[in-house]
């Protein structure tokens, strides 16, 4: 774009990574609708404020509350969530926090172009890989019975497809691993990405 140029400001993330104690970072869950993303992204934020660091939770439901409250669920909308979503995570990163995201984020290249904006060394996606059936057995928002009955259209898993992650840092299902044990298995593959001293 022209005649936009960016201003050099005394402070960068470096130094508020060090005024914090801790690396700052996007911990970016995927997954079907009622995966349990957001359950687990809640829980681990707790275990991590108990840590003493400072994180902040982007959920998708609460984003289409506020910022994209002006997209649809179409492809191309979709994108420019997933889109958004990423310049706010890398806002939050650059200003030293461990950003947590839970989105659907149904494209690998949605997801790839995230991990582009905040730069791969600052990503780790965390696959919740629940099957589709244990999902919609659940179906805590009653959104599969509804696209089921036609009133919902472009629902991830039913009339909209979803792209696993091919190579995801963590993978968890949670009809085998509860919530708790899902927090120890993030927090353990993090640990050492929060550590100043792994510069």
């Amino acid at each position: 774009m022209t005649n936009i140029i960016p201003h050099n400001f005394q402070l960068g993330k470096n130094d508020r990574n060090r005024h914090k104690g801790h690396h700052s970072f996007v911990i970016w869950f995927t997954g079907l609708s009622g995966s349990g993303k957001s359950t687990i992204a809640n829980a681990l934020e707790a275990k991590l404020y108990q840590e003493g660091v400072h994180t902040y939770i982007l959920d998708g439901d609460n984003v289409r509350k506020g910022l994209n409250n002006n997209l649809s669920f179409s492809p191309e909308d979709r994108t420019e969530n997933i889109r958004r979503i990423g310049e706010v995570a890398q806002l939050m990163v650059d200003a030293g926090l461990v950003v947590l995201s839970a989105f659907v984020s149904p494209y690998r290249i949605d997801r790839e172009n995230i991990k582009n904006i905040v730069d791969a060394s600052n990503f780790v996606e965390v696959f919740v890989n629940t099957p589709l059936e244990e999902c919609e057995r659940r179906d805590v928002k009653g959104l599969y019975a509804k696209a089921r009955a036609g009133e919902i259209k472009d629902f991830t898993g039913i009339n909209a497809p979803y792209e696993a992650p091919l190579n995801p840092e963590i993978e968890i299902d949670t009809t085998k691993t509860s919530v708790e044990d899902s927090v120890e298995i993030i927090f353990k593959n993090i640990a050492h990405k929060l550590h100043l001293n792994h510069e």
